[in-house]
């Protein structure tokens, strides 16, 4: 069955497959607050809580549990 919606760009969401697979956890959650202008991706299980985080030059903040990368959160991503 095609899509038939022309917001569908099916192109646009399969490109995030190699990101996936590249994932330590082969999972990757994505969540987008339009009214904040902030990305939060999440690596592994939902519910995984950070232990530790920096925020970098380019206002990433990048989330650890323990010595492990769990996810970043982005901040300003429409300018992006």
């Amino acid at each position: 069955m095609a899509l038939k919606s022309p917001h569908h760009n099916l192109a646009a969401y399969l490109s995030l497959m190699p990101a996936v697979r590249a994932t330590p956890q082969g999972r990757l959650w994505l969540t987008h607050d339009t009214e904040g202008d902030v990305l939060y991706i999440h690596f592994g299980e939902p519910g995984r809580r950070a232990t530790d985080s920096e925020l970098t030059d380019e206002d990433i903040v990048v989330r650890y549990e323990g010595a492990e990368i769990i996810g970043f959160t982005i901040l300003h991503v429409s300018r992006r």
